[in-house]
């Protein structure tokens, strides 16, 4: 048997999925990016000094390259595929010409960079993941083999031949990195006790890696790095997540020496700390958007809109309250071209279009970066945009909370107001949870958040629309008091107290992760400490404000007449049901799960209208329902007589 037949899993795939009738691309591209890890990494073994000192595993280089210029021949069409299957020749013809391992390294390193900008792998997971996930799942998922420590002397490794790979071995692991392993462990090692664990989340698989990956170093070296990183004179050899991931510790110490090393091996056990050091989201969000283009000219149109659609997520929303107060004009430009880029993908445009919607995105993101001035921000900016974010977020949520409650005040229910508390104070917490979860634990795209922001806001539009027209039944009835007393106290059973628990619930709870994560973003642009002390100066002002106006709201209502009271309530939840059907359809379409067909209306974000003929062609039906509702409503009055 081989000493690594990983040969069997590549030869099982090639006559798999390569014979298929539709190969899976990405899956294509992950094998032969994991052959070069491979190749990388055990050629010296194999080869040394013009000479094969291992026939077996020299026997599986030459197969492996033989299968990489197979797999790269299959992959779509780019204008770098032709190259590309020329460079992988060219590595075949030279392993079997016992070419030096440095130079093998080299050509492995080269086509993998290649291979990955011309497909647009993704590389490095969204957000840092958890050193603690982490070590968890490696106790539960690989100790039996790998042992405790990763020394390859688990009691369950001693039955495999070969034996599990000791994770400490300096020699080979100073040519891996971390990507390569989250390919080994997504792909596994067929033939070996070695299994993938694809069906993993990419969260738990990224966690995994980073924290195998920390074992190549010793634990002075890991000191060392903790000292240079607190060290604000110290220059990382490594400043994003992209980054950490490719490099390898020998690239490391060939360009910045031991210091490097130490602060890879600091790094790779703390890949949070990469967060600090990241470009701004305006750049990120450019790089989705060239990756997608990418894809698109690669003839994958559906990796291209989800690309576009992580672009904004993930890099322009988050900056997008400090951009606001400064230039709302540029803001709206923006969400515009995004909505027509990905609509133009969508419908399958010619390049020439594509990359016109591009260039002009990539204009105005490159006019946000210069007015946000490079991620840094002023005292004074970051109290207006801190101010502007919680009002903004909270604006809704506190108009439902104030309408509810004046309306138990006003029938004599106080006692209810329980049920009311209980469902905002409920959904902080969750909302915290929920922000630590995604934060430390599991990873949360921010698809993932529009998503559960859309569902919650069409649920509450649903809410808001039954609760208010049970108020409007009551807003024209003869004999207020008497039947307020007889009536509207006597229909607020246990059931529907808890309905007016689940409104306030996601009321609440339908923003407080974005706005914590508006916050996160916020506060990384801030460079100084004054402008950490105005973001914070910005929230509680902003919390005041929103409080005062929960408070006007219930003086306003308790000085109102009862019918007045009860059309006015019945006027806010209808309005507020409009507008947060407008902004679930319009999450929905930027988590990329509806279609978007843009029309000519502008953009006013705190009524919930937006230029999509989805969101707007909702909204204009829940008018027409809820007007219709009244209408009926009337003439059954009329007709029976009651007071109109």
């Amino acid at each position: 048997m081989f000493r690594n037949p990983l040969f069997l899993l590549i030869s099982l795939f090639l006559s798999t999925g390569l014979g298929a009738a539709d190969p899976d691309p990405a899956r294509m591209t992950q094998s032969a990016l994991h052959i070069l890890d491979y190749v990388g990494v055990d050629y010296p073994a194999a080869v040394t000094e013009g000479r094969v000192v291992d026939q077996a595993e020299f026997g599986e280089q030459v197969e492996f390259a033989a299968q990489l210029v197979i797999l790269i021949q299959q992959l779509p069409a780019t204008p770098d595929k032709e190259t590309l299957v020329a460079e992988a020749a060219e590595l075949r013809k030279v392993i079997a010409s016992l070419a030096p391992a440095e130079d093998i390294q080299e050509r492995c390193r080269r086509i993998t960079a290649a291979l990955i900008s011309a497909y647009a792998v993704n590389v490095a997971p969204t957000r840092p993941p958890s050193s603690r996930r982490g070590e968890t799942l490696y106790k539960e998922q690989c100790a039996g083999c790998h042992g405790a420590q990763g020394h390859g002397d688990g009691p369950l490794g001693a039955q495999f031949n070969p034996k599990p790979i000791d994770f400490h071995d300096r020699e080979r692991q100073k040519q891996r990195s971390v990507y390569g392993l989250f390919s080994t462990i997504t792909l596994g090692v067929d033939g070996t006790g070695m299994a993938g664990y694809g069906r993993l989340p990419d969260a738990d698989r990224w966690a995994l890696s980073f924290y195998i990956s920390s074992w190549f170093a010793t634990e002075a070296e890991r000191e060392r790095g903790a000292s240079l990183a607190a060290d604000d004179t110290a220059k990382a050899p490594v400043v994003d997540l992209a980054q950490l991931t490719q490099v390898t510790p020998e690239q490391i110490r060939t360009t910045h020496g031991s210091d490097g090393l130490a602060w890879l091996a600091w790094l790779r056990s703390h890949p949070e700390a990469v967060a600090a050091m990241e470009v701004d989201p305006i750049q990120i969000a450019r790089e989705y958007l060239a990756a997608g283009l990418e894809a698109y000219r690669a003839g994958d149109a559906g990796r291209a809109y989800n690309l576009a659609v992580a672009g904004y997520l993930e890099g322009f929303e988050l900056v997008e309250p400090a951009l606001r107060p400064t230039a709302p004009e540029l803001v709206t430009k923006i969400e515009r071209a995004m909505l027509d880029y990905r609509a133009t993908i969508k419908r399958g445009d010619p390049v020439t279009a594509i990359e016109g919607g591009y260039d002009h995105l990539q204009t105005l993101l490159a006019q946000a970066q210069e007015r946000l001035g490079a991620g840094m921000l002023s005292p004074g900016m970051g109290f207006v945009s801190s101010f502007v974010i919680l009002v903004r977020e909270g604006l809704e949520a506190i108009l439902v909370l104030a309408a509810v409650a004046a309306f138990l005040i006003k029938i004599g229910r106080r006692d209810a107001l329980r049920y009311l508390h209980s469902g905002w104070i409920g959904a902080l917490a969750l909302g915290a949870l929920t922000w630590i979860a995604a934060k430390f634990l599991i990873q949360v795209s921010g698809a993932g958040r529009e998503l559960t922001e859309g569902i919650t806001a069409l649920f509450a539009t649903a809410m808001l629309l039954w609760v208010g027209c049970w108020l409007h039944d009551y807003a024209h009835s003869e004999q207020w008091r008497q039947y307020i007393s007889r009536h509207v106290q006597a229909s607020l059973t246990r059931g529907t107290l808890w309905t007016l628990a689940i409104i306030s619930f996601i009321a609440v709870y339908r923003e407080i992760v974005e706005t914590i994560l508006f916050y996160e973003a916020l506060w990384l642009q801030a460079g100084t400490e004054a402008a950490h002390s105005a973001i914070a100066a910005g929230m509680l002002v902003a919390a005041i404000a929103l409080v005062g106006l929960g408070w006007a709201i219930l003086r306003a209502g308790n000085r109102l007449p009862l019918r007045l009271f009860f059309t006015a309530n019945t006027v806010i939840l209808f309005v507020l049901a409009v507008i947060f059907a407008g902004k679930g359809v319009a999450a929905l379409q930027e988590a990329g799960k509806l279609d978007i067909s843009t029309i000519a209306i502008p953009t006013i974000d705190v009524l919930g209208i937006y230029p999509t003929a989805e969101s707007a062609g909702l909204q204009v039906l829940i008018v027409i329902l809820a007007a219709g509702f009244l209408a009926w409503r009337r003439w059954q009055r009329a007709d029976v007589g009651e007071d109109l």
